[in-house]
C-alpha cells in the first residue's frame, strides 16, 4: 500500500546512503552570538552562528523538553554535534530561538506555553531575521520532534517569510486528532533529571558516552524546570494540506516515534509537490547529535540547495 500511496502522489523518498561515523573533527568555538527579539512584547533569547558572508538563512525551533543550545549547539570534543556550526560551515546563517520558559527565554505571566503562542513567537522571529537578511531569500524554518509541530503550524500561516520548511522527527497523522484536556490552576515546575536527557538516545551505540554525557551536562544546566505545555489541541490546526512551502521531511530509520505509514499519509497529503522524505539509516530520534549527524547536514543542505529549495 505504501509503496502505490507514494508513486501516486510523485513523493521523492530517500534513504541516504552515507555510512554514519564520518564526521569530520572541528574544534570547539566561541559560543554563538545571542540576540532578543521581542514577540508581542515578550523577549525571546535568539542564538546565531553565521560566515562572513552568508548565502542562506535557516531559523531552528527545539524539541519539547530541551532548549536551542544543547540541541543545535552542542559542544563536544572531538567530532562536531553542532547543527548551528556544521550549517554555518555550509554558508548559511542560522538562528536558533529559544521558546518562552526554555534556555534564556523567561516565561510569559501565565507560566504557561500553548501552540499557537509558540507559533506567534516563531512568526516574529522569522519576520525579525528576514529583515536582518534583506538581500537573501527568506529563511528556511526546521523544527525537529515538538518543534517540527511547530514550524508546521507556523509555516502554514500567511505572510510568513518563509522559503521552505524541514520537519524533523516530527510527522502528524492527518487522521487523528488531539483531545482537549482541562487546563491546570498552575504550571507544574517540573525539575528534569539525568534520565530526562538521555532518552534522546534510545537506541543503543548510535553515538558515544562522551556525546551523551556532554548532551546531559549542557541539556540540565540550560533547562533544569521542564516548560509546561497547554491547549496542545491547537495543534488540530495544522493540516499537511496547507503546506504550500518546499518541504523536506527527514527522520533517523530507528526513531521509535515516526511511523513509515503514518508518515506516507501526511507526506502524500501536502498542497506542495516540492516535497522530500528522507531516512537516515542508523539514525534514531536525536539524529542531529548521534553518528549521523553529517548524514543530517548533508540530506538538510541538499535539499535547501535544489532547485526551488528557497536559496540562490
Amino acid at each position: 500500500m505504501i509503496p502505490r500511496l507514494i508513486r501516486r502522489a510523485a513523493i521523492a523518498v530517500v534513504v541516504t546512503g552515507i555510512v554514519a561515523g564520518t564526521v569530520v573533527a572541528m574544534p570547539q568555538t566561541a559560543p554563538p552570538a545571542q540576540f532578543t527579539v521581542l514577540s508581542g512584547g515578550h523577549p525571546l533569547a535568539v542564538w546565531s552562528r553565521s560566515p562572513g558572508t552568508p548565502t542562506g538563512v535557516i531559523v531552528l525551533v527545539h524539541g519539547r523538553t530541551w532548549s536551542s543550545r544543547p540541541d543545535f549547539d552542542l559542544q563536544v570534543p572531538g567530532p562536531s554535534r553542532s547543527v548551528m556550526q556544521s550549517l554555518a560551515a555550509r554558508g548559511f546563517a542560522v538562528y536558533a530561538v529559544d521558546l518562552r520558559g526554555y534556555g534564556a527565554s523567561p516565561r510569559d505571566r501565565t507560566g504557561f506555553l500553548s501552540p499557537k503562542v509558540a507559533a506567534a513567537d516563531v512568526v516574529a522571529v522569522m519576520h525579525w531575521v528576514a529583515a536582518r537578511h534583506r538581500s537573501l531569500p527568506p529563511p528556511a524554518l526546521l523544527g525537529w520532534s515538538l518543534g517540527g509541530a511547530v514550524a508546521h503550524l507556523t509555516a502554514q500561516q500567511p505572510d510568513v517569510p518563509v522559503a521552505s520548511l524541514v520537519l524533523f522527527g516530527y510527522a502528524m497523522d492527518p487522521d487523528a486528532r488531539i483531545t482537549p484536556v482541562a487546563e491546570p490552576d498552575a504550571p507544574a515546575m517540573v525539575k528534569t533529571t539525568r534520565a530526562d536527557a538521555e532518552s534522546d538516545f534510545i537506541s543503543p551505540l548510535v553515538t558515544s558516552r562522551a556525546v551523551v554525557d556532554a548532551f546531559v551536562q549542557q541539556a540540565l544546566a540550560s533547562d533544569p524546570v521542564r516548560v509546561d505545555w497547554i491547549r496542545e489541541d491547537e495543534f488540530n490546526a495544522s493540516r499537511p494540506e496547507k503546506l504550500t512551502l518546499p518541504t523536506l521531511v527527514i527522520h533517523g530509520a530507528r526513531d521509535p516515534g515516526m511511523s513509515a505509514e503514518v508518515t506516507a499519509r501526511f507526506v502524500a497529503r501536502m498542497a506542495t509537490p516540492n516535497r522530500q522524505w528522507t531516512i537516515l539509516p542508523g539514525g534514531d530520534h536525536a539524529a542531529q547529535l548521534e553518528d549521523t549527524h553529517d548524514a543530517f547536514i548533508d540530506a538538510v543542505v541538499g535539499f535547501l540547495l535544489r532547485p526551488g529549495g528557497g536559496r540562490r
